[in-house]
């Protein structure tokens, strides 16, 4: 299993490296420069209040359904026909909630319209997801990489041709990005459909609310978490925008520094995909995971420490090089919000380890802990500090949520507590910054600083045996599935 881990995960990182960073920091970045931080700031508001909610879309489902194909293949066409129809349902049930909230909180006109459509995409969205459990499930790792970078490749074409293209006397406005996004998501929808309907003999739609009732009440856990753990991940924007005078602006200022860790978390993400699956086989067969683990770890703990070192010292270059306005606000709050990623790429491993085992009542109370964490901070620190208050409610939130689930997976799996492993994390840590801060002294173009320090890092990396090459190649060759 740990070769089918590592030559996955090549290739999903392969394709998503080609294709995500771009959409991020070029295209994304491109749209918030040229509508500017209010315009831009409302969309970021309103893109995460459509995230609020979006477990009415899903209701857990896609996150078993992940886990119950990879140990039951022979369930996927009876749950897909009775699973389409419950879809259909929950998207009607989820836009018109969402719709009637946004509503009570104040929204209107113009900002109810952008919603809506915002609302469509979350729905494909979910379709997608949702589709692409079933890819995962089944183990067509390939076929579910490639997917998983279709609706960008399409959004990066009509956005590129929208922003630069001279087809329009107009100027560029945020409308346009969502009705890309919307096209490219419908497309990717279809795409999917079509493949796995031809994997799966006659297809058709059924409905059946006994069937409903019994995978939702077998999903409503996994739905809890969802809901709980996108609440302290999201909720910030909607808050910054809603509690200031000048919320939109704030909002688009948190956005500009979001991005970067958007962009890491995109690829961070990844592996949870790949590794639900793979831990729910390994538990169901009643193989030792705990290498699994800790490889998968030290693949995605020591970039993340690169990237906080180099997102610390750098800040302001980086938002310079990214921003034409707001760059000294945006790089005070980046500073603070890239720490997240260390402990967002944890739960990506020990979280989704705990999910595949099933301990969604142990998850929920620490994500419930997260979630009134997160709020009850930002309604202290926003009001005071800003966009800053929401990035400090934001880290600590993240780091306390993350070590919670960090040491429940050691308990229950009863994982051998490794002093010097610990040990060598902080040496790599304190180096790291050391480094970092070191090149950051000198007076040449930041990125030949920071790439002189990252390769530094990653010498250390090797010499502390974070990273260990012979090992991952004597996986890739010899490992077994």
């Amino acid at each position: 299993m740990q070769k089918k881990f590592v030559t996955n995960l090549a290739f999903l990182l392969f394709l998503n490296l080609l294709i995500k960073p771009f959409w991020i920091l070029g295209i994304d970045r491109a749209v918030q420069n040229t509508v500017g931080a209010a315009s831009y700031g409302l969309y970021a508001a309103l893109f995460n209040f459509s995230f609020l909610f979006n477990i009415l879309l899903d209701v857990g489902i896609t996150n078993f359904n992940n886990r119950n194909i990879a140990q039951h293949n022979h369930l996927l066409q009876k749950h897909l026909s009775g699973i389409l129809v419950l879809r259909i349902v929950l998207s009607l049930v989820y836009f018109l909630f969402s719709f009637l909230i946004a509503y009570l909180l104040g929204y209107r006109e113009k900002e109810l319209w952008m919603l809506s459509v915002l609302l469509i995409n979350q729905a494909l969205i979910s379709f997608i997801l949702y589709l692409r459990s079933n890819l995962a499930g089944l183990h067509l790792f390939r076929i579910d990489s490639m997917i998983s970078i279709l609706d960008r490749f399409i959004m990066i074409i009509l956005c590129g041709v929208l922003l630069w293209g001279g087809i329009s006397d107009s100027d560029f406005r945020i409308e346009w990005f969502i009705w890309a996004q919307t096209i490219a998501y419908a497309i990717t929808a279809i795409f999917t459909f079509l493949i796995l309907a031809s994997r799966v003999h006659n297809l058709s739609l059924k409905w059946d609310p006994t069937f409903f009732l019994v995978i939702l009440k077998q999903s409503y856990p996994f739905a809890i978490l969802i809901l709980l753990m996108t609440f302290y991940n999201r909720i910030d924007s909607v808050m910054l925008e809603r509690l200031l005078p000048d919320g939109a602006q704030q909002a688009g200022i948190y956005a500009q520094a979001y991005r970067l860790l958007d962009a890491a978390n995109m690829i961070a993400y990844l592996f949870s995909g790949l590794l639900l699956p793979m831990f729910a086989h390994m538990i169901k067969h009643r193989k030792p995971i705990e290498e699994l683990a800790e490889l998968s770890f030290s693949f995605i703990a020591v970039p993340a420490i690169m990237v906080i070192s180099c997102g610390v010292f750098f800040s302001q270059d980086l938002m310079g090089l990214l921003y034409h306005a707001h760059v000294r606000e945006s790089a005070a709050v980046f500073m603070l919000i890239i720490n997240c990623f260390l402990a967002i790429s944890s739960v990506y491993i020990f979280g989704t380890l705990l999910t595949a085992n099933g301990n969604l009542k142990q998850l929920n109370f620490v994500a419930m802990g997260g979630m009134l964490m997160n709020i009850i901070l930002n309604l202290l620190l926003i009001p005071r500090y800003q966009a800053i208050g929401a990035a400090v409610s934001s880290v600590l939130t993240q780091f306390i949520t993350a070590g919670a689930q960090i040491l429940l997976a050691h308990k229950i799996f009863q994982f051998h507590f490794r002093w010097m492993l610990c040990l060598r994390y902080l040496v790599f840590i304190l180096l790291s910054f050391s480094l970092f801060w070191f090149t950051s002294q000198f007076d040449t173009f930041f990125i030949w600083r920071a790439g002189l320090a990252a390769g530094a890092t990653f010498l250390l990396a090797l010499l502390l045996k974070l990273i260990r090459p012979f090992e991952l190649f004597r996986l890739i060759k010899y490992g077994e599935d």
